[in-house]
């Protein structure tokens, strides 16, 4: 038995035969040191690219959590301000947060003044833990639904995961929610920089904020559009995508869409739109015709809006069925 698993299931015991002596308190406590002396390795650098006048950011190459990436999957964003460094979406891990920072000293050199996230999928928030500690006090933004959910089942639920699609790579990360609210409409000023929240409704989840970076004429999308992947629409809504895109595209005046997962552009929310309408659009057409869910299927994978994207899209061989399922259960609630 390694060390790691060796303390961790040291730790389970010790926890389990403490129920009879001690108050849960004390296991917190005692689990917290075991986190804190078990720690993954660190995450190799990744580079800091420039993308427009104040907007940096780190590209992932990989869309789904491995041990070998150690979770980096998930773009972090940075806007540089007059007053300093606002990061939208932190990563999928306090070592991934300390390898940002690591960046960001070396490349730009200005303190992180705020810290966006823009939706309760742990990819996009873990490496709050990082920021956290390097700058004290930083507030750290969310929408109200986002800061609940992470508050209860999806903060430790997200951390647990994370280590098992990694093998316990992102081990030692702390859960730090983000504590203050942005609303659709929210604006944020840091000088020679404003940044516009954008709020549609359940699109990716029921909590997406989209960010703006007014100046720039680009808005940061989080995982409402990715860039050659396949969304996690779990928790979402093909419709609510549909409503999402029509809303940003008409109010953010945006030219350059940065995507969670993906290379930023200007045709991200079209790619993903006419990816989603070829999903969504003949399930919609199999529900209204009667057709069972196998036959609904096999018209998605003959709608050219899929069969033009098939080879270029990261996990959709993996992926397609699930998706196809989600998308016809949302048809047919539509049509009740």
């Amino acid at each position: 038995m390694n060390r790691r698993c060796f303390v961790r299931t040291a730790a389970a015991f010790a926890a389990l035969t403490a129920t009879e002596m001690a108050p849960w308190q004390a296991m917190s406590a005692f689990a917290r040191e075991v986190e804190d002396f078990v720690r993954g390795p660190v995450v190799k650098d990744h580079p800091l690219r420039q993308v427009s006048k104040h907007v940096w950011m780190i590209y992932s190459p990989d869309g789904f959590p491995t041990p070998e990436n150690q979770g980096m999957m998930c773009n972090i964003t940075f806007v540089n301000s007059a007053k300093g460094l606002i990061v939208v979406d932190s990563g999928a891990s306090v070592q991934i947060g300390e390898m940002a920072i690591r960046q960001l000293q070396k490349t730009i050199g200005k303190p992180v003044i705020a810290l966006i996230n823009t939706h309760y999928h742990g990819d996009h928030w873990l490496g709050n833990d990082a920021f956290a500690a390097a700058y004290k006090g930083l507030p750290i933004y969310a929408h109200p639904g986002t800061i609940k959910e992470i508050q209860g089942v999806q903060g430790n639920l997200w951390r647990t995961l994370m280590e098992q699609w990694t093998n316990q790579a992102t081990m030692g990360t702390r859960v730090v929610p983000p504590s203050l609210a942005l609303e659709h409409g929210s604006e944020l000023s840091f000088g020679d920089i404003t940044l516009r929240i954008h709020h549609y409704g359940k699109a990716h989840t029921p909590y997406d904020l989209c960010v703006e970076v007014v100046e720039d004429k680009l808005t940061c999308v989080g995982d409402v559009a990715m860039d050659r992947r396949i969304a996690n629409m779990d928790d979402g809504s093909y419709v609510g995508t549909f409503t999402t895109y029509d809303e940003l595209q008409k109010n953010a005046r945006s030219t350059i869409w940065l995507p969670g997962h993906g290379e930023p552009g200007g045709n991200v929310l079209q790619w993903n739109r006419e990816l989603f309408e070829g999903i969504y659009r003949p399930c919609e057409q199999a529900v209204k015709e009667g057709l069972p869910l196998e036959e609904a299927k096999a018209l998605v994978l003959k709608d050219p809006r899929v069969v033009i994207r098939t080879r270029d899209t990261k996990g959709f061989e993996a992926n397609i069925g699930k998706y196809v399922s989600l998308a016809y259960l949302e048809a047919e609630a539509a049509g009740f």
